[in-house]
């Protein structure tokens, strides 16, 4: 039997309950659970069938001990990552694909805010390396406010090769890195399209930027050389979103 997980904090627990994984039960605070977002907790638990033990808020906090606990953890079943094959079987109604792959991204807090981006500006999924890359944890559900549960990851063998299958699906691979080409904002990313972004530091690495079909830049005005890569990728899924939302490609 699969050992569950633990998901901390208001709104993880309740994008969990949102979401589709199986939740075993929930820990709330007696303190706390009459109010706010962990009345609505415990309801839509209850509605589920979902078991809610009230406990008091130092044995949240024996068990959920980080600052972010809120009150509430939930007993969760391991995250499911998808296939590849799974991405790009899942076109909806002739909406061009739009993919975020990331290319050694180790910091859980930066997956996090990817996740939420991603969630939050239109990505059908995410593809992530099962090396030197962190999966989906606690803290990444977390920073992601839960957008992790709504996200469908692929967690491969190699990005390099990933990008590769995805090509020979006609999908356009557009590399973000310090020294591209071109500006982000000169790119169409109305039709089928992947961003990928290097890991912290370290950019893409040589064999996934030869997959790309275009490496573009964000220019940089001020003093600094670059910008964090959950940052960048916001920068980037948000401008593929308003083209498609505005269905006008860049000049």
């Amino acid at each position: 039997m699969e050992e569950s997980e633990k998901v901390e904090g208001k709104n993880s627990v309740l994008e969990a309950l949102r979401g589709k994984r199986r939740i075993e039960k929930i820990l709330v605070a007696s303190e706390a659970r009459k109010f706010g977002a962990l009345k609505t907790i415990v309801d839509l638990a209850r509605k589920k069938g979902i078991p809610v033990r009230e406990v008091s808020r130092r044995e949240i906090s024996r068990i959920a001990p980080s600052e972010h606990n809120q009150g509430v953890v939930a007993f969760v079943s391991p995250y499911h990552y998808v296939m590849l094959e799974d991405l790009t079987q899942s076109r909806i109604e002739e909406k061009p694909y739009l993919f975020l792959t990331l290319d050694g991204v180790e910091d859980p807090r930066n997956f996090g805010a990817l996740l939420r981006v991603a969630e939050a500006s239109g990505v059908d999924g995410v593809i992530i390396g099962k090396r030197r890359s962190t999966g989906v944890t606690a803290t990444v559900v977390r920073t992601s406010a839960g957008a992790a549960e709504h996200v469908k990851i692929a967690r491969v063998a190699n990005v390099s090769n990933s990008l590769l299958k995805l090509k020979e699906e006609g999908i356009w691979i557009v590399g973000v890195e310090v020294g591209g080409s071109i500006p982000y904002y000169q790119v169409d990313y109305t039709k089928d399209t992947c961003v990928v972004l290097g890991g912290e530091g370290k950019g893409l690495r040589r064999l996934t930027a030869q997959q790309c079909d275009v490496v573009v830049r964000i220019p940089m005005l001020g003093n600094v050389e670059s910008l964090n890569v959950a940052t960048a990728g916001a920068v980037v899924l948000f401008e593929a979103a308003r083209q498609r939302a505005s269905s006008t490609k860049p000049a």
